[in-house]
């Protein structure tokens, strides 16, 4: 069952959806029988997604893994994240395929430690970054086919489960000038309406569900505050984030 947890800041239609027996870490059960609680950190460009794993991995019990974006910027020499930006529709199809690739490594990563905390997953690759390229054209229906095609296989012949998904809600202007502030050279000229795009497709897939179905539960936090100010939401938070690991 797909529960939503709100913070007080959220809209009325997102506290409806309050479940408060999520407040109970009891109440997760470890998909497929794994020894590991998997956390998938989700949300648009900006949204605060590394300001949360750095939070977290200070745990003892939590190992965080970050998008690898040393890799995206250097696939043997080509900055890819760069090109990407630069020129979508060249470059979509071939950033998209070794972003499905770095992202089974991160769910197939082993660790000792009870929590692993992902930045993104491979289902939001697919249903909102590579689902926004589609739909905008970007990607041709051939491209998208095999892509699709690829993530429906990893899906099923691949462990990728995810225990709870943590949605860090910002509205596309905060976000949008989070990414002007930081001023990563790849990121120069990325176009604002990507970013409401993005947003949209996010609120289609975790907070509206019409789209596509989330593979685990789903915790609403509102990202708008200040990134410093998080850590407040973060400790009201823990004991669900965490499975009761602190």
């Amino acid at each position: 069952m797909l529960r939503l947890i709100s913070t007080e800041d959220s809209d009325s239609s997102v506290s409806e959806c309050l479940d408060e027996s999520l407040n109970e870490s009891k109440c997760f059960n470890f998909s497929n029988n794994q020894d590991k609680f998997v956390v998938s950190v989700e949300g648009n460009i900006g949204c605060g997604k590394s300001t949360c794993l750095k939070y977290f991995q200070n745990s003892p019990n939590v190992e965080a893994l970050r998008e690898p974006l040393h890799l995206w910027c250097n696939v043997r020499g080509h900055n890819a994240l760069e090109l990407l930006y630069q020129d979508p529709k060249r470059w979509s199809f071939s950033f998209n395929t070794y972003v499905q690739l770095t992202r089974l490594n991160m769910h197939e990563h082993k660790t000792e430690k009870p929590v692993k905390m992902l930045e993104r997953s491979l289902y939001s690759t697919r249903y909102c970054f590579v689902e926004n390229d589609m739909r905008s054209g970007i990607l041709s229906p051939l491209e998208g086919a095999v892509l699709s095609e690829w993530f429906d296989f990893t899906i099923a012949n691949r462990d990728c489960h995810v225990d709870l998904i943590v949605y860090l809600r910002a509205s596309p202007e905060i976000c949008y000038d989070r990414i002007r502030k930081r001023n990563r050279k790849e990121e120069k000229c990325v176009p604002f309406q990507l970013i409401k795009d993005l947003h949209d497709l996010h609120e289609q897939w975790l907070i509206e569900q019409n789209t596509f179905k989330p593979p685990a539960p789903v915790l609403v936090i509102d990202a708008s505050p200040d990134l410093s100010e998080l850590h407040t939401l973060y400790d009201k938070h823990r004991q669900e984030i965490l499975c009761g690991y602190i």
